[in-house]
């Protein structure tokens, strides 16, 4: 790195800037190739912030059994899986949310294999402006959230590689499009 200080400062004080200065710029070059090193660890992984809402806790806050405040909600980092149709959660937030279990089935599993799991909800999806309901089929353990195909076309929500998210469909910045026949 090469930089000059002005003649007017004394050596001390320009001795200072060069070092603050040199350490920006280290700090700068660490961040970028961190920055580029995930990128390339996660490539083709697109993740969303979300929010999971139990439909029954609302329900009974709607009904004034409880109060908002005590609606069961939690914001999590979930995979955005187009591969797989369903909202996916893990046990943990199943018991977080308090959500019953209304189904069973198996799955077939992204290494291959079946599994029996349960189908819990109906749970809330909030993402930005958008808002669906659906159930979840609970993964073992504390598996990753996959957000799947059904819950992000009933939001209206497209796939954006570059950035490695989702958004809200430009087409229909306001108001979900959704297609009934």
């Amino acid at each position: 790195m090469i930089g000059h200080t002005d003649q007017r400062g004394v050596d001390a004080h320009n001795c200072m800037l060069s070092k603050r200065r040199a350490l920006a710029l280290k700090n700068y070059l660490d961040l970028a190739t961190l920055k580029r090193k995930n990128r390339n660890k996660n490539m083709g992984l697109i993740y969303a912030d979300i929010e999971l809402v139990s439909a029954g806790d609302k329900e009974l806050a709607r009904k004034g059994y409880i109060k908002t405040g005590e609606i069961k909600k939690e914001t999590v980092t979930a995979l955005v899986d187009s591969g797989a149709y369903m909202l996916c959660i893990n046990e943990h937030i199943k018991i977080q949310l308090d959500l019953p279990v209304v189904d069973n089935m198996e799955a077939e599993l992204a290494d291959g294999s079946y599994q029996k799991l349960e189908v819990v909800g109906p749970v809330i999806v909030n993402f930005k402006n958008r808002t669906t309901s659906c159930n979840a089929a609970v993964l073992p353990g504390k598996s990753e959230v996959l957000l799947g195909a059904i819950p992000m076309e009933d939001m209206d929500v497209v796939l954006v590689p570059k950035l490695q998210t989702i958004d809200v469909n430009p087409d229909s910045k306001y108001l979900a499009k959704k297609k009934i026949k």
